[in-house]
């Protein structure tokens, strides 16, 4: 009897866990920010950039933070950052290092940082690939409001395909908060060739295919490296 119970307390305790789990997932905030900074400017933007990464890796409730530069136009840049929570995101966006980080932006920025707070709606991560050389890719995907369910379903079908793609370490969907029908997705390739390979794939080419009758802008993708 003794036995039972314990192995009925560890299922009680065990669902306690991934329900806490769960819930602090549920919880993330993700940022993705948009740089561009003066052509000439290159060197002390990139220097501001991973100073800013690095402080903000250790603040409370970070649980990640990406700066990347534009591979055909490296005087823009993105952030990527992922918080526990909001209360987690409301301090780092208050802290020390972001008002520096902003106040130093605005001297050489060639225009205003765009800034997307988003929740996490589908991902295929990790496949434990080497991130050496990798190409990172961030496109901002905009339809008309009336086409978000089809461009959900559409973008739930590419997380599934593309995860499949040679070459393919992850690929991520984040839903912009206070606009349900604007996303950002961001992948990460193991090279050039593994990019090219899934840009010419059927499901690829089927997907812009579908975006086309729904799109409320041009389809932004951009491929970064790692700064």
């Amino acid at each position: 009897m003794r036995l039972i119970s314990q192995f009925f307390l560890g299922l009680i305790i065990a669902a306690a866990v991934c329900g806490r789990l769960a819930h602090a997932q549920g919880d993330m905030v993700f940022l993705v920010t948009y740089v561009d900074t003066m052509p000439d400017t290159i060197a002390p933007a990139t220097a501001l950039l991973k100073r800013y990464q690095n402080a903000s890796s250790h603040e409370d409730g970070n649980v990640r933070v990406e700066a990347l530069q534009e591979l055909e136009r490296p005087n823009r840049f993105a952030i990527v950052e992922s918080w526990r929570d909001k209360a987690g995101l409301d301090a780092h966006e208050q802290s020390a290092a972001t008002t520096e980080f902003r106040d130093r932006l605005k001297a050489i920025q060639a225009a205003p940082y765009d800034e997307r707070i988003t929740s996490k709606l589908y991902a295929e991560l990790s496949k434990n690939e080497s991130l050496a050389g990798a190409l990172y890719v961030v496109t901002h995907v905009d339809v008309i409001p009336a086409g978000k369910d089809d461009c959900m379903a559409a973008l739930k079908a590419m997380s599934v395909d593309t995860a499949a793609d040679t070459g393919n370490i992850s690929y991520e969907v984040l839903q912009q908060a206070n606009r349900g029908n604007h996303f950002e997705v961001l992948e990460v390739w193991a090279n050039r060739q593994a990019l090219d390979g899934h840009a010419i794939a059927a499901h690829t080419r089927a997907f812009r295919a579908k975006l086309v009758p729904i799109a409320g802008a041009l389809y932004d993708e951009r491929i970064y490296k790692a700064l």
